[in-house]
C-alpha cells in the first residue's frame, strides 16, 4: 500500500495565512494556531465524522458551509470561521438539537457542565428557532453504575467511537431512523444484561451532554474522572 507523502500547505483563516500538514483538517490546524471553531461530535483522539455540523466554515470556492473536523487543508484555501450566514446556520443547527429531544438544563443531571448548554451561551442563542418534538424514550438504569437516557442524545456517537476506536469492545450502536434513533447496547438489550460492555466508564465521560451518567457520584468525582479519560483518548490516538 502506498501512503500519500505528507507535505506542508499555507492557507489563509480568516485573511492569516497559516501553515499545516497536508493529512490534517482545517479543524486541526486552526486550533493549533490559536483560531476557535465551536464543535460538539469532535473528540480528540478518535475518527471525526461532522455529524453535529457545528463547526461548519466557509471556503471560497464552495456553495456550501463545510464542517471544519473532516475538511482536509489545501494549498492555497481560504477558510472563514466565523460571519453573519455560518451565525445563523449554527443558531439553527443547535435550535434543532434542543428541539429534538427532552434538554431541560433545570431538571438534567448535566446543568452547568453540559457541552450542548454551553454551546447556547457562546453563539448565543436565547430561545429555540424551531418547535420543540417532544420525543419520549424509555431511559435505561439497568446498569449497576450508569445511566443511558436517550432523552438527552444528541446523537454525536462520541460514545460509539471511544467504545470502538479505544476501547475495543463495540458493544455500543445506533437503531433506529431519523427522529427515533437512539444509543443502543449490543442487540437492543439492557445495559446490564451486554455481554460486550467492560463497564470502563469511557462512553459515560466522553458524552457531551447527560444522556450517559455514573450513578452516585460528586461533581468533583464527574470533573476528575472526566479529564482522566479525555487524556487518554487523546493520547491513544496519537
Amino acid at each position: 500500500m502506498i501512503r500519500e507523502k505528507v507535505r506542508v500547505k499555507t492557507f489563509k483563516v480568516n485573511g492569516v495565512d497559516i501553515t499545516g500538514q497536508s493529512n490534517q483538517t482545517v479543524l486541526e490546524v486552526a486550533r493549533e494556531h490559536g483560531i476557535e471553531i465551536p464543535t460538539l461530535c469532535y473528540l480528540e483522539g478518535v475518527s471525526c465524522v461532522g455529524s453535529c455540523r457545528m463547526c461548519i466554515v466557509e471556503i471560497k470556492g464552495s456553495h456550501e458551509l463545510i464542517p471544519a473536523c473532516t475538511a482536509k487543508i489545501k494549498e492555497g484555501m481560504e477558510v472563514i470561521t466565523n460571519s453573519p450566514k455560518i451565525e445563523a446556520n449554527r443558531k439553527m443547527i443547535l435550535s434543532m438539537l434542543f428541539s429534538e429531544r427532552s434538554h431541560t438544563c433545570s431538571t438534567c443531571v448535566a446543568n452547568g457542565d453540559c457541552e450542548l448548554q454551553s454551546k447556547s451561551v457562546e453563539l448565543p442563542l436565547e430561545h429555540s428557532q424551531v418547535p420543540y418534538l417532544n420525543q419520549r424514550f424509555e431511559i435505561d438504569a439497568s446498569h449497576k453504575n450508569f445511566v443511558n437516557d436517550p432523552n438527552r442524545c444528541i446523537l454525536c456517537t462520541r460514545c460509539i467511537r471511544v467504545c470502538d476506536e479505544i476501547e475495543g469492545a463495540y458493544a455500543i450502536g445506533l437503531a433506529g431512523r431519523g427522529l427515533n434513533t437512539r444509543i443502543i447496547h449490543d442487540m437492543d438489550e439492557p445495559w446490564a444484561d451486554s455481554k460486550s460492555c467492560t463497564s470502563c466508564g469511557k462512553c459515560v465521560y466522553v458524552c457531551p451532554t447527560g444522556a450517559l451518567y455514573e450513578k452516585d457520584v460528586t461533581e468533583e468525582e464527574v470533573v476528575k474522572k472526566r479529564e482522566i479519560i479525555l487524556e487518554l483518548v487523546k493520547n491513544r490516538g496519537k
